[in-house]
């Protein structure tokens, strides 16, 4: 019997995955099982679960107006000048958007102060993105590479690359705030330090793609009702 149920997630997650839209995404994630698949999901993504849970399964329905909205965020996040952009789950199972800045673009090494190539880049997120896009909440993670710290042991790096994480993610906040921004919008601020690496540490290449700074939008409650209610746009 544990076999048979493994297999049938296996074959759900197969046909989530072919998905080649948010829209199709949105409408298979939204249904009793789509909480264990959308963690699934997300995990294969990189990303670290966003979206407080609200409670009870998401119909179908609701799900696939969620992410035809969603899809409509995520070409306009595409737009971003150094914005890497891709569809993920959020801990409902619901399509959101993950916007990926590299902390190469965005700070210079071992600063939290934002380049003048970032401003330009978040000054179009918030203005292009989030201010158009009120009913999507909004989560901001920080992130490091593995590198040690000048004169520090292992522990004293770790600790240093925790906090320079959440540096960066709350320079990242406050100046899309300063934009605008409503700060009821944006739910958390976190930093992860070295962990959740999306590439190798072992190489430069890698080491510069866990520097980063990711900005997840997904639907609030509010957007949440609307699909439910058949208003969502």
């Amino acid at each position: 019997m544990k076999k048979m149920k493994f297999m049938t997630l296996g074959m759900c997650l197969a046909v989530l995955v072919s998905c080649g839209t948010a829209t199709q995404n949105g409408a298979l994630i939204g249904t009793g099982a789509g909480a264990a698949l959308g963690a699934i999901i997300g995990k294969i993504a990189g990303n670290t679960a966003v979206g407080a849970a609200i409670g009870g399964a998401v119909g179908a329905g609701t799900g696939a107006l969620i992410g035809k909205h969603m899809d409509k965020v995520k070409a306009q996040a595409q737009a971003v000048q150094n914005a890497q952009v891709e569809s993920v789950t959020d801990a409902n199972g619901l399509q959101a958007v993950k916007v990926t800045f590299d902390s190469g673009i965005l700070f210079n090494t071992g600063s939290s102060t934002l380049s003048s190539t970032a401003k330009q880049s978040l000054t179009q997120f918030a203005n292009n993105v989030l201010k158009v896009n009120t009913d999507c909440d909004v989560a901001i993670q920080g992130y490091t590479d593995n590198a040690g710290w000048k004169n520090s042991t292992a522990d004293q790096s770790v600790q240093k690359n925790q906090a320079l994480s959440e540096q960066r993610a709350n320079a990242v906040s406050n100046y899309l705030k300063s934009l605008g921004v409503s700060s009821t919008q944006i739910r958390s601020v976190a930093g992860y330090g070295e962990a959740n690496p999306v590439a190798d540490n072992s190489t430069a290449a890698g080491k510069a793609q866990n520097r980063r700074v990711e900005v997840y939008l997904y639907a609030s409650e509010a957007m949440i009702k609307a699909a439910e209610a058949g208003t969502l746009h």
